[in-house]
């Protein structure tokens, strides 16, 4: 959030240095998540670059953060999958929390992109290969994978799966 409210101000971190009387080299480590401002670091910078100090502070909500069992959001798709988004509307958000429901038959193309994926079944069993890993995993069973890697899945069964994605970055 730093950074991208700096470039979009198009200013360089010496000119954010400079206005906010912070050290460039500390600027750039905050933009990079290798230290983290104090309160009085983070009303300088938002005094800098011109947004509320509630700008770097995401204040969660119950409505916005918590899905309840009965009322999940259906993600509108072309698809056989049933798609239920189960992540909140954060800004910048940098993961998704999908819950799927994969009928049987359907098989998933190959992907492969930056990122990682976690896969969990609820219920069911689901053929899934990543790179040279080839397994069925049934219910209890995870994968945690980095997404470069060729991976596919399969709903080989003839039950519904329950899967539950989790991955980086957002894709929804």
């Amino acid at each position: 959030m730093l950074k991208s409210r700096r470039k979009e101000l198009k200013m360089t971190l010496q000119d954010l240095a400079e206005k906010s009387g912070l050290s460039a080299p500390f600027i750039s480590q905050a933009e990079r998540n290798q230290t983290i401002p104090s309160m009085v670091s983070l009303v300088k910078l938002s005094q800098a670059l011109d947004v509320d100090v509630k700008y770097f502070m995401e204040v969660p909500h119950d409505d916005s953060i918590v899905h309840r069992a009965g009322e999940l959001t259906e993600v509108e798709m072309d698809s056989p999958v049933t798609y239920y988004n189960m992540s909140s509307d954060l800004t910048n958000q940098q993961m998704d929390s999908i819950l799927m429901v994969i009928p049987p038959g359907h098989e998933f193309p190959v992907d492969q992109r930056d990122g990682e994926d976690l896969l969990y079944v609820l219920e069911g069993e689901l053929y899934a290969e990543v790179g040279d890993v080839k397994t069925t995993l049934k219910a209890g069973d995870s994968m945690h994978f980095n997404s470069n890697v060729p991976h596919t899945a399969v709903n080989q069964s003839d039950k519904d799966v329950k899967l539950l994605y989790v991955g980086t970055p957002s894709i929804f």
